[in-house]
């Protein structure tokens, strides 16, 4: 699942306990989210052009490391 800061914040979920609420809307509302004992480990991207050719990338964090990641790519075409 993928985030974007402009989804954020809720407003249904701001009124609730808003004093509360914002400092952890403002952790966990980024692309990459760092925080102690919680983080993004994984970015995915698809990509799908006009014909039907598919870029899959994924990137994965190594061993709970913030510096050490993976990244796989993988190609394909959709039939049609």
């Amino acid at each position: 699942l993928l985030l974007f800061s402009s989804q954020l914040p809720d407003p249904a979920i701001e009124d609730q306990g808003k004093e509360y609420i914002r400092p952890i809307l403002n952790q966990y509302a980024a692309v990459c989210v760092r925080c102690p004992g919680y983080g993004t480990r994984t970015n995915t991207v698809v990509l799908i052009d006009s014909q039907g050719q598919v870029t899959f990338t994924e990137r994965n964090m190594i061993d709970a490391d913030v510096n050490q990641w993976k990244t796989s790519t993988y190609e394909f075409k959709l039939h049609s």
